[in-house]
């Protein structure tokens, strides 16, 4: 008896997988670019070549590189406290009741008040400067807290009454039982809170201007209709956040394997 078998289909070199991911923000940025030139209005649309020269122009420019620093740092600060008192909250509240009923109406409240609504009531107590580093923690920590909750929450009881019953110490348990159970929840929080960090940071500081930050930027070349530097910033933005996940998500998965490595 013979069997017949399909031949497998030769595997695409790897430029051209990358070349087949990007296709479509390809085609978004050809279309761009012609509703550009077809609508030949400056002031209303630039197009993706005018926007990448102006990004050219701002490079060299001291002021540029000290609006990223300003708002990275900022925004950055606030994303990492929250990482750090909403994990905390996460797991005082799965080990006690009290903390759960307390915490309840308040990450309900935070995630349920617009983001303009925070930005303004946080601007009468916190100077300008600071106010990107509380907005991006409001945002992030009630993320990261119902994510670190909903991990320990599903993890195998089993495995940690098996661990009861051998009398595992704490270091081991930690290192092979509730990390691993829990790292996806939280890796998984901090993804969707990097995205939101800098959107929710940025607007703050397009409302409450402090000088020298990427908000006032984008609110100056609002105020004098320069769409170029408007869109060379909003480009800026969306770089920046994308390197930071990046990074931060790379670290984070090399962090977790050293961990978690015999």
């Amino acid at each position: 008896m013979t069997t017949s078998t399909t031949p497998a289909k030769p595997e695409k070199p790897r430029p051209l997988r990358r070349l087949a991911r990007w296709w479509g923000a390809l085609v978004w940025l050809l279309l761009w670019q012609l509703g550009a030139m077809a609508l030949n209005q400056k002031i209303l649309l630039v197009s993706p070549v005018q926007v990448l020269a102006r990004l050219w122009q701002l490079l060299p420019q001291g002021e540029f590189w000290s609006a990223v620093g300003f708002s990275f740092l900022r925004i950055t600060l606030g994303f990492l406290l929250a990482c750090v008192v909403g994990t905390a909250l996460g797991v005082l509240a799965s080990r006690f009741r009290v903390v759960r009923d307390l915490c309840a109406p308040l990450m309900a409240t935070v995630k349920s008040i617009p983001v303009a609504s925070f930005i303004i009531l946080v601007l009468v107590w916190v100077p300008s400067r600071n106010l990107s580093v509380v907005i991006s923690f409001l945002m992030v920590a009630p993320i990261v807290y119902q994510n670190v909750l909903g991990g320990i929450s599903n993890m195998d009881h089993k495995l940690t009454e098996m661990a009861d019953v051998f009398q595992v110490p704490f270091a081991r348990r930690l290192r092979y039982l509730y990390l691993p159970q829990v790292a996806p929840f939280f890796r998984s929080a901090c993804a969707v809170g990097l995205g939101l960090c800098w959107k929710s940071g940025v607007a703050a500081e397009v409302i409450g201007l402090p000088d020298g930050s990427i908000g006032e930027r984008l609110y100056e070349a609002k105020v004098y209709l320069d769409t170029p530097d408007l869109f060379a910033w909003t480009l800026v933005i969306v770089l920046v956040s994308i390197a930071f996940e990046k990074l931060f998500l790379f670290l984070l998965d090399r962090a977790l394997y050293l961990v978690r490595r015999p």
